[in-house]
């Protein structure tokens, strides 16, 4: 039976994003750490020496286990931390509300200097007049800001709905957004828990991006595995043939 809907992971699938988050995690708090040292009202404490970056990655590590419901919103994880230590800091409720929202903002900034790689347009091209198109991530990529957006019938942010992948509510969402059933569905992604699994686990076909070259094993059924995004036109016409 021929394939009527193709979802997609984004990190790490449809382009590279170690040197992306590389950049953005110490830039945007570094960012914030030189807009509050240097207010006008600043008592000479400086936020770098009380709450260095690992400071700041702690609070994250410690807000996912006291609200494990909101682990996977990464959104939320972040700003809350920035806004917990800015009033451990001193600043005021509304001050760290105001310079958290800011600091999140400029991590999105960052977090968006993204190269999807070069054969995911012409692909998208070519499949958006054959299949229905999603996008299934446990992370927080604005999907607006990127040039591949209107491709999309369907966006899955998983974390933000309390149900990261591998669990298959954001599977089965996408599936019925994109109006088709599982075993009519294939999901594009890098994690062999969260993306192949969890697809597997509703019925889906999977194809799993081993970007890593973790190498061969032993792949269930309707689980297929390529090194790259490039190879997946050869996969997607041999099932949509079947």
């Amino acid at each position: 039976m021929p394939l009527d809907a193709i979802t997609f992971d984004l990190d790490d699938t449809l382009w590279h994003n170690g040197p992306v988050m590389a950049e953005a995690e110490p830039g945007h708090y570094r960012w914030l750490v030189e807009q509050i040292d240097a207010r006008p009202d600043a008592d000479g404490r400086s936020l770098a020496q009380a709450f260095p970056l690992e400071a700041y990655q702690q609070v994250r590590a410690s807000l996912m286990q006291r609200f494990p419901l909101s682990r996977g919103d990464h959104s939320w994880i972040r700003e809350r931390a920035m806004f917990e230590l800015l009033r451990e800091h001193g600043l005021s409720e509304t001050e760290a509300t105001r310079w958290a929202t800011l600091g999140f903002e400029q991590f999105m900034s960052l977090r968006h200097a993204i190269d999807v790689h070069p054969e995911v347009a012409p692909m998208f091209d070519a499949w958006a007049r054959r299949y229905r198109l999603g996008v299934i991530t446990n992370g927080n990529v604005d999907v607006g800001r990127l040039a591949l957006d209107h491709h999309f019938d369907a966006i899955i942010l998983a974390g933000e709905m309390h149900a990261p992948k591998p669990d298959t509510r954001p599977f089965l969402s996408a599936v019925f957004q994109l109006g088709t059933v599982p075993h009519r569905a294939l999901h594009v992604g890098d994690n062999w828990e969260e993306d192949v699994l969890g697809a597997h686990r509703l019925g889906m076909h999977a194809v799993w991006i081993d970007a890593k070259n973790e190498g061969e094993r032993e792949l269930p059924p309707r689980v297929h595995r390529v090194t790259h995004v490039r190879e997946l036109p050869e996969i997607v016409a041999w099932l949509d043939g079947r």
